[in-house]
């Protein structure tokens, strides 16, 4: 297992607001965090990247020159910047104005003012992100578990890959929506589904009910990972027969938590 330390952290900070990013720097430093640099605008922290690739960006949401997810989608289109994390701290709490940066896999969203827990938790997730932390199965060969990831949204697949990649997954499926998952699970055998909930044509629910009804997979154990995971309409989700709810941005080390749940009971 190789595993970072807090103290190891490289983290780019983007805040427009003096104030703000001394309490920010200064939560970081109570963190362990040594290693912090500093930017007040989308073009500064485009040029510091460029020079200096950060393991984590936490970034503000509006700037003079953009938002946030204009600096959140170039990292995740740059094949150079893809394992930069992405920390969005902002004090937007409208589901509808977080859901975009919630589907592009931001590793957390920090609400302002955050707690020490918070920002923990945020860290900690980073951390799982970058470093190898293998599960060990009692019942399994964690190598040749096959795994189909469903989701519309690419960059949410990618997140999910890497997540139960550096838990030693190898064998990773991916479909677009609950249409494509069918057709895959009708000529290939898997041990595990894990699937968004709101997609087109087909969705997590559809997907599910087509599992338990209809496939000769049905007893495969079913995670739904939505940004949605608290809301009450997925309790038909439950009873349709999704094994585990998880919510986006997830934390990696509650899917692990639950992949020992459902893969080694």
């Amino acid at each position: 297992m190789s595993t970072l330390l807090p103290s190891e952290l490289s983290i780019l900070l983007v805040e427009p607001s003096d104030t703000q990013r001394k309490i920010i720097c200064s939560r970081l430093t109570h963190e362990g965090i040594c290693n912090i640099q500093t930017a007040t605008s989308l073009t500064e922290a485009q040029t510091i990247i460029s020079r200096h690739h950060p393991d984590l960006v936490a970034s503000a949401m509006h700037f003079e020159d953009g938002t946030a997810l204009d600096l959140l989608k170039q990292l995740k289109e740059t094949d150079e910047y893809r394992d930069i994390q992405f920390m969005l701290v902002s004090s937007e709490c409208r589901r509808e104005q977080l859901e975009v940066y919630r589907q592009s896999g931001v590793v957390s969203i920090l609400p302002k003012p955050f707690s020490s827990e918070h920002l923990g938790k945020a860290l900690n997730a980073t951390i799982d992100l970058l470093s190898q932390d293998e599960l060990d199965l009692s019942h399994f060969d964690v190598h040749s578990l096959r795994v189909l990831v469903v989701d519309d949204s690419k960059m949410a697949r990618k997140i999910i890959r890497r997540t139960i990649s550096n838990l030693g997954l190898q064998l990773i499926t991916e479909a677009v929506d609950g249409a494509e998952a069918i057709e895959i699970m009708k000529l290939n055998m898997f041990d595990l589904v894990i699937t968004d909930y709101n997609m087109p044509s087909v969705d997590g629910l559809a997907l599910t009910q087509f599992i338990r009804n209809h496939s000769q997979q049905s007893h495969i154990p079913i995670l739904m990972v939505s940004s949605e995971a608290n809301d009450a309409h997925l309790s038909n989700v439950s009873q349709a027969g999704v094994n585990a709810l998880c919510d986006k941005p997830f934390e990696p080390q509650i899917v692990k938590q639950i992949l020992y749940q459902l893969l080694d009971e």
